[in-house]
């Protein structure tokens, strides 16, 4: 498969240029906002500048299995048009407030409250809109360059917000923010509608369909294992516009200019592992498993850099192992997942996604502050080993499976044993996957008949 395959459809041209515009002001105002609360409104607090990433994507908790459902029911487009203005509105907003010289720091929680309830809405549909614009086995390709176009977005955003920030301040880059949504906007409207691919949607006015959809994972011993992995790992390591924040102003003593860098030093690795993602055909379990504990490694190899210089290089390898772990998780979920509920199904995982960093930030910003910055790297890294360690342990057992390495191709091998003990090539995910969508479905069936 090649790398750029999607881009031949015009639709996903336009999608992927539009959000690649969109998520450039977006890691410009997430570098914002934390400087903003860092250095302006708080005594360089790590537990506020938690707080305010917590209250930012609390509200995924609480809406997304409804945002999941939603998104399995209306028209996807539209409905992405209506997040975009919302997000750009409330960026808007806040670039004022802040211009204006009135901003508190409640200012900045409330708006990250109510920013975060749009996008708890926004993620199930941008997730599965995908799926719209490309063809199913093209699906796979279309994730992959969607994180690149947001890791590519990563590589300018945080280092152009730290020159901003410098040069005009915070309040500016809220604006510019509040503008790119302009691009998103455009794309949307300007599609070709003849040629968006048809996905199942949920009918409406039945009940028990959010049920129907946690039953459907619940049956789903693979996507419960990467869900688990994901989820821990974004508790405690993907907290990195916290973590470099203190990092560079605390242990390092540099400005925002050079916090700024640090997020565009780990995009470098994330856009890597976002193309190699493009040109995987199936990703699969083992792969979100084995990158969860390399994210461990190079976590924990960062934490450790003596230098700001140092620290910067330790970057990439993060970037990489990170990026692969959530590109893997997300096309893997995906691909495996029956379109009907496919919307419901990415809405549970963006749940356990971001709706674990409100529990995490204020822990790792509180242990940043007790015990230093470098050990809010160190948690993230430590807790990645044991959940993917323990992830691993239990595929092996639960699953009946031995992880073999050859000199010669392919490299790694995963075989299952039979009942007599015999070992073969594990199958492909297909058939337990079918088996599981026949059931999941049937529950759904038999629920809504029931109500």
């Amino acid at each position: 498969m090649s790398t750029f395959d999607s881009l031949r459809f015009f639709n996903y041209r336009l999608w992927f240029a539009g959000a690649l515009v969109a998520n450039v002001g977006t890691w410009m105002q997430r570098v914002a906002q934390d400087w903003l609360v860092l250095t302006d409104l708080s005594d360089e607090s790590g537990v506020a500048v938690g707080i305010t990433t917590a209250l930012q994507f609390a509200p995924t908790l609480f809406l997304s299995a409804w945002a999941g459902l939603l998104a399995d029911r209306v028209d996807r487009r539209k409905l992405l048009v209506a997040t975009q203005i919302g997000q750009g509105v409330l960026a808007a907003a806040l670039g004022v407030l802040v211009l204006s010289g009135n901003a508190q720091l409640w200012h900045v929680y409330v708006f990250a409250g109510l920013l975060g309830c749009v996008s708890a809405i926004d993620g199930p549909v941008r997730q599965t809109f995908v799926g719209q614009l490309v063809p199913a086995d093209k699906l796979s390709n279309a994730v992959g360059l969607n994180s690149a176009s947001f890791n590519a977005a990563r590589l300018i955003g945080p280092g152009l917000a730290g020159l901003l920030i410098a040069w005009v301040g915070t309040g500016w880059v809220f604006v510019i923010n509040a503008v790119s949504f302009a691009a998103t906007i455009l794309a949307l409207t300007g599609m070709r509608l003849g040629e968006l691919h048809a996905m199942p949607t949920a009918p409406r006015g039945r009940k028990g369909q959010i049920r129907a959809g946690l039953r459907y994972v619940r049956r789903r011993t693979d996507i419960v294992v990467i869900m688990v992995v994901v989820g821990v790992v974004s508790t405690f390591g993907l907290n990195f516009q916290l973590t470099s924040a203190l990092m560079a102003r605390t242990e390092f003593g540099k400005g925002a200019g050079e916090y700024g860098i640090l997020g565009s030093v780990l995009a470098i690795g994330s856009l890597t592992g976002a193309l190699l993602a493009a040109r995987r055909e199936r990703p699969r379990v083992r792969l979100v498993i084995g990158s969860a504990f390399a994210f461990g490694i190079t976590t924990g190899v960062m934490a450790l850099m003596p230098t700001y210089l140092s620290f910067a290089i330790a970057c990439i390898p993060v970037g990489l192992a990170s990026l692969t772990m959530m590109t893997a998780a997300n096309a893997t979920i995906q691909m495996s997942t029956e379109p009907a509920m496919r919307g419901r199904v990415m809405a549970l995982y963006m749940m356990v996604f971001l709706g674990a960093t409100p529990i995490g930030s204020p822990v790792v910003g509180w242990i940043g502050e007790t015990f230093g910055a470098r050990w809010s790297i160190g948690i993230g890294s430590i807790t990645a080993l044991l959940v993917s360690t323990g992830a691993a342990l239990w595929a092996r057992r639960a699953w009946d499976v031995e992880v073999r390495y050859h000199l010669h191709r392919p490299h790694l091998e995963v075989v299952h044993r039979d009942g007599s003990g015999v070992a073969a090539r594990v199958p492909d995910e297909r058939a337990r996957v079918a088996g599981a969508e026949r059931s999941a479905a049937q529950d759904a069936s038999d629920e809504a008949t029931a109500a």
